[in-house]
């Protein structure tokens, strides 16, 4: 059901997007050109469209078709997706991002169990689920994201499973509750510099999200951390935020350029070049952090599946 709400939302977009197309009325404005760099992969072939009908015959969701990756093609293709659990619809409203907001049904019991079941097929070395945010549930989705990572681990015990949660309001004790099921990275992501964090996330906070973050790498997690560029950023106020996740210990940095989805999100302030994500991600290795990936169409997860070996190397060293 929820995925049906879900596909409304997303043609009720598109038909305010559409409205102004008589004769009496100017059509809205084009949305601006990618540079000559900004490369998406159309999605096609087997692969891709016999993963996306088991995914929807399974009733699961991913960001990567609710969030509009602009990677799917590429990334499906290999297998790799980014399931994302407790329904389709976000309770926030964040600037940034293509996932439907509103009043979401209650959490699917059996939903564990089915993305259990997709990863185990796929025969994953390493995935990533994420979530959309839960502020209407007491824990924030604490206990269904614990039940999730137990049966994942059940059915594929060798999986490293990275995990991309949001940030619980805060409460730490929900955030205790999904570490102590044991994935093997726990993600959150910053998103952007302080002075922006209001805008482009709207309900979260900067200074939240690092708490939450220095909560979990307290706790001896293997931590992940990611931020869209191109928003409005300065290149002093990156390096701070920068330097402040390095001193709590955050391992894994994504670096990638802001993309909008849509007239009704945030406009793309620049678009940064890839010699500034070289210089970025050097910068980034030279402040001490284990693992970067920095370039335009970096996400999350992008190629997070390339990283077994670094978590396993962190695991390993007591990270």
């Amino acid at each position: 059901m929820d995925h049906l709400v879900e596909t409304r939302s997303r043609r009720l977009r598109v038909l305010k997007e559409n409205a102004n197309t008589g004769a009496d009325s100017a059509r809205p404005e084009p949305l601006p050109r990618h540079p000559d760099w900004i490369r998406m992969k159309m999605p096609a072939g087997k692969i891709f469209f016999d993963l996306r009908q088991r995914v929807h015959e399974l009733g699961l969701h991913t960001v990567c078709e609710s969030a509009s990756c602009p990677n799917i093609g590429e990334c499906w293709n290999r297998q790799s997706l980014t399931i994302m659990i407790l329904g389709g619809i976000c309770t926030r409203s964040c600037q940034f991002c293509d996932v439907p907001t509103g009043r979401p049904l209650p959490a699917d019991p059996d939903e564990p169990d089915r993305v259990a079941t997709i990863l185990g097929e796929l025969d994953l070395r390493h995935t990533v689920i994420t979530c959309v945010d839960r502020d209407d549930l007491k824990d924030g989705g604490a206990a269904h994201w614990a039940a999730t990572i137990k049966a994942v681990k059940r059915k594929s015990p060798d999986l490293v499973l990275e995990i991309l949660a949001g940030d619980f309001k805060g409460d730490t004790g929900a955030v205790d509750v999904v570490l102590a099921a044991g994935p093997d990275v726990f993600a959150h992501n910053l998103e952007t510099v302080p002075r922006l964090s209001r805008a482009v996330r709207v309900q979260a906070s900067y200074a939240r999200s690092y708490a939450v973050l220095a909560h979990a790498k307290r706790r001896g997690a293997i931590t992940k951390t990611g931020l869209m560029l191109g928003l409005g950023e300065q290149l002093d106020e990156l390096r701070t935020v920068l330097r402040e996740i390095r001193d709590i210990g955050v391992d894994i940095l994504t670096l990638g350029q802001y993309l909008r989805p849509s007239r009704q999100h945030l406009p793309v302030a620049r678009y940064v070049h890839p010699d500034e994500f070289a210089a970025l991600k050097a910068e980034a290795i030279a402040m001490g952090f284990p693992h970067v990936e920095a370039g335009p169409m970096v996400r999350s997860s992008y190629h997070a599946d390339g990283q077994r070996d670094i978590v396993r190397a962190l695991a390993g060293r007591g990270a």
